[in-house]
């Protein structure tokens, strides 16, 4: 009799629980994630419209006379195009990309589309992954996003060596969207453990702009690269969101509202202290910009306000459950908010008045912060215990004096490159392939240098 009573007890805590989940799950929006965040600036938020045009700007076949330009344009001078990459070039094993020199912003670019509905080889690239598969500086990576970038600095090695060493003043800028920003993130990872291949140039001028980003890394890579890599998310965006592989997602496109919430049940259940301490579990790369513009129980958009990071713990783990969160992945509705947001950035504030040198001095300070609050990541994933957070000096962590140069250090790896001692050009794929041995067993491991961190 007791047994028969205590049924409908449990039924009623069962349901009761199954009505809480919900409702937090339907009232967390994507103003949750970045609520703790500071405001970005209009000094390190510029490049993010003018990057959107540019890579905006791969879709068309001639800048001259453009079919698909914005109303401002995309702002590219066809005479400073260095050249343009179409999937016949690239041969199906990268997307197509331009390389574009920006004398106005002092800035060498690289641009990546992104994921092509039509096009069989972007879904190799995707379905090239297993998790666990790549493994890379002590961390994991898309296998198939990181071949893509191989294949991309073996292409154009030598044409971006020899800009990097005649504009020595000149930014090295690699962009991307969706599938697009999986790749360059990989290209600016590859770069910066590679630096001695493209004539030593400085890490501080290596930077990634990552559009609409795909989790391509693991979280100790995504926060100690956060010093190269900028990641753009425009509100209710789902592939930031995500932890479901990529090529899971593109198998299941025409169910992909029900495999999202599937995945936003299923993760909801896994508790946040696993999630951080999974080795293989993917995140968006580096530091994070999330541009916020809709708000809870109220219709239409509203003026965008970009908030900055670089998290660790909360770091987009829930998919918001919102009828925009695939639109909001769009090229061109980024595009459109960024330049909103920079505007009302420069409203509020514009620089364009502020004397050259106050313009620097902000610069600097900016830049300080940013180290400041990289160095706090840092720490706070040696504390959440995350797997290989803590890395040997040479990857730049906290442990580095302030007056060093952590961005001019983070991410060597000297016993790594030993490229110099020889003679014959080594290209960027074997130069991946030797970061590995491969046992008989077919598991990937790290070179002997890295394995005694492991």
């Amino acid at each position: 009799m007791s047994i028969l009573c205590g049924l409908p007890l449990l039924e009623c805590v069962y349901c009761l629980a199954c009505a809480r989940w919900a409702w937090k799950r339907c009232l967390h929006t994507a103003g949750h994630d970045s609520e703790t965040w500071g405001l970005a600036t209009a000094e390190e938020f510029e490049p993010v419209p003018r990057l959107c045009r540019y890579i905006l700007a791969v879709y068309e076949d001639d800048l001259r006379n453009p079919l698909w330009a914005p109303p401002g344009g995309y702002g590219i001078n066809p005479d400073w195009l260095l050249l343009k990459r179409t999937y016949e070039d690239t041969q199906g094993r990268a997307p197509p990309y331009i390389l574009y020199l920006d004398h106005d912003h002092t800035d060498i670019v690289l641009a990546v589309r992104g994921l092509n509905l039509a096009r069989e080889s972007d879904y190799q690239v995707l379905l090239d992954n297993k998790l666990g598969k790549r493994k890379f500086d002590g961390g994991y990576v898309h296998n198939g996003l990181l071949k893509a970038a191989g294949w991309v600095l073996n292409a154009e090695c030598e044409i971006l060596k020899e800009m990097v060493e005649k504009y020595p003043n000149y930014t090295l800028t690699f962009a991307g969207h969706s599938l697009g920003s999986g790749v360059a993130a990989m290209l600016a990872l590859v770069v910066a453990q590679n630096r001695d291949k493209l004539g030593n140039i400085d890490r501080k001028r290596i930077r990634c702009y990552a559009i609409a980003p795909a989790r391509c890394m693991s979280l100790n890579l995504a926060v100690r690269y956060a010093d190269v890599i900028n990641s753009v998310v425009l509100q209710d965006d789902f592939l930031p969101r995500t932890a479901t592989p990529l090529e899971d997602i593109f198998k299941s496109l025409f169910c992909l509202p029900c495999l999202l919430c599937l995945r936003c049940m299923r993760d909801t259940c896994i508790p946040e202290e696993k999630m951080l301490r999974d080795p293989r579990r993917l995140y968006a790369p580096g530091r994070l910009y999330h541009i916020v513009e809709r708000k809870p129980f109220r219709l239409g958009r509203f003026p965008p306000v970009v908030r900055t990071a670089v998290p660790v713990d909360g770091r987009f783990e829930h998919i918001v459950l919102s009828c925009n969160a695939t639109s909001d992945h769009a090229i061109i509705w980024i595009e459109r908010e960024a330049e909103r947001a920079l505007e009302l950035m420069q409203e509020k504030d514009p620089i364009m008045e502020i004397p050259e040198k106050q313009r620097m001095e902000r610069q600097e300070t900016i830049a300080r912060e940013h180290i400041q609050e990289y160095r706090a990541a840092l720490q706070r994933a040696v504390t959440l215990s995350v797997p290989h957070a803590f890395a040997p000096s040479q990857y730049g962590t906290f442990d580095e004096e302030e007056g060093d140069s952590s961005h001019g250090s983070v991410g060597e790896s000297s016993s790594l490159l030993s490229t110099k001692k020889n003679k014959t050009r080594e290209s960027w794929d074997e130069l991946i392939e030797r970061l590995f041995d491969k046992h008989e067993s077919g598991h990937i491991v790290f070179k002997k240098s890295h394995s005694t961190r492991e």
